[in-house]
């Protein structure tokens, strides 16, 4: 192969598919926003980066299909404002 080709043939890793079903109605986390301190932390360490911060910074679900369940935001939650809504 020549170099020109491999240039042009970058390695991307796809993002983790949901096995879950989640939509604007159907929110992955419920997040209690009276208990968060904007601290950014679930937005800082979401693998899949499903949070925006609002205008207070505090996490705004904007990537709801994206999230994979994988506990970290709640884990790491230091006010454990964030909860999970899957049964």
């Amino acid at each position: 192969m020549s170099d020109s080709n491999q240039a042009g043939q970058e390695k991307t890793t796809p993002k983790k598919k949901s096995k879950y079903d989640f939509t604007d109605d159907n929110l992955p986390l419920e997040i209690n926003l009276s208990w968060c301190k904007a601290c950014n932390i679930c937005i800082a360490m979401c693998p899949q980066q499903i949070f925006e911060p609002d205008r207070d910074g505090r996490p705004v679900q904007t990537r709801p299909a994206d999230c994979t369940q994988c506990t970290i935001c709640w884990v790491h939650c230091p006010d454990f404002c964030i909860i999970s809504t899957v049964k």
